[in-house]
């Protein structure tokens, strides 16, 4: 999957299906089934890191399970998510960290989520080569300093915000915009009105894609679900069932049990126990 390939998907009506990867099993069964895009996402820091929030995520914990995923994936698109420290310092040293997703961990895009001015990081990044997906709307890494996790752009005057924010990142030269939280109507406008992809992920179903956190739509995070998520599966029961019943075999004596025990041969173990006998 390529950027050029993304981009023909909005001009032919194809959606774009993307979801996150912290791994190599995860990335890897992701490929297999057939994801166009795979994010390296800084949620790793909740469902993965044990984290309140996402911003205490450092690039070195990024970078480590970028590589990871990448060694399981051979088709889809693999981006980056830029952690928020990321954009502490300067202009140049947000390009230096995002070609290091490139070079060190194989991704072959970043993502960025807007702050103010964002459009020209987004744009130097660009510059040196290295595509770019924008994030507007809810926006994790500074949530809680405004005003939480819930809807962006519920007003009039909000909603014209994002969607200027959206096609300032478009002109920076993004390739594609993930649009959080926002009402259908609002995704719906800035969907119509950008020449580059949207995905959505909140954000109701006219955007051009839709991504989820894996985590979410399998049931393996449970430590809230968000209300936009469909959970197609119960993977932490069934992990949690698995491990009780393990545990409980365990401590009853039924594990292990003749299927999963190798054991000697009668004559060679007589030659241990004289091979033991001769060394004491």
């Amino acid at each position: 999957m390529t950027v050029d390939e993304l981009q023909g998907r909005k001009r032919s009506g194809q959606k774009i299906a993307m979801l996150t990867a912290y791994d190599y099993p995860i990335a890897k069964l992701l490929d297999e089934a057939g994801l166009d895009i795979i994010l390296v996402g800084d949620s790793l820091g909740m469902v993965v890191l044990g984290y309140e929030t996402t911003a205490p995520v450092t690039m070195e914990e990024m970078l480590h399970h970028a590589r990871a995923a990448r060694r399981g994936i051979t088709r889809a698109l693999l981006v980056g998510d830029m952690p928020l420290c990321s954009f502490r310092s300067s202009v140049a040293d947000s390009v230096r960290d995002a070609g290091r997703f490139i070079r060190e961990a194989g991704c072959d895009a970043v993502k960025l989520e807007w702050k103010e001015g964002m459009e020209e990081t987004a744009n130097a990044i660009v510059g040196a080569g290295i595509p770019v997906m924008g994030h507007v709307g809810l926006t994790p890494q500074t949530a809680a300093g405004e005003g939480g996790f819930g809807m962006r752009g519920k007003d009039a005057e909000s909603a014209a915000r994002i969607v200027a924010q959206a096609i300032a990142l478009e002109h920076a030269g993004c390739f594609a915009i993930v649009l959080e939280c926002i009402p259908d109507l609002v995704a719906q406008e800035i969907t119509r009105r950008l020449a580059i992809p949207t995905i959505g992920i909140g954000s109701g179903p006219h955007c051009d894609g839709q991504v989820v956190v894996t985590y979410d739509l399998v049931g393996l995070f449970d430590r809230f679900t968000p209300r936009f998520v469909r959970r197609y599966a119960d993977v932490a029961g069934a992990i949690r069932q698995a491990a009780a019943e393990y545990a409980e075999d365990v401590q009853g004596g039924r594990f292990p049990g003749k299927d999963e025990t190798r054991t000697m041969s009668p004559g060679e173990f007589a030659r241990l126990k004289k091979e033991l006998g001769a060394g004491a």
